[in-house]
């Protein structure tokens, strides 16, 4: 349970970096992704997780 929560608590730190930094490109970048259509949106998804997924697997 400590290691998950570590996890959780160092995606808030990652995920906190790039609104902290630049604002400004952080908004314009959401309201890109707004526009966008499902598919793409889906596929950086699927990405993300097996990127992941990739991840766990190398550093276990």
């Amino acid at each position: 349970m400590h290691e998950l929560l570590a996890a959780a608590a160092l995606l808030l730190v990652i995920e906190g970096i790039w609104p902290f930094l630049s604002p400004a490109t952080f908004r314009r970048a959401l309201q890109t992704v707004v526009t966008e259509a499902d598919g793409p949106l889906r596929l950086a998804g699927l990405v993300s997780m097996l990127a992941g997924v990739a991840l766990l697997y190398v550093v276990n």
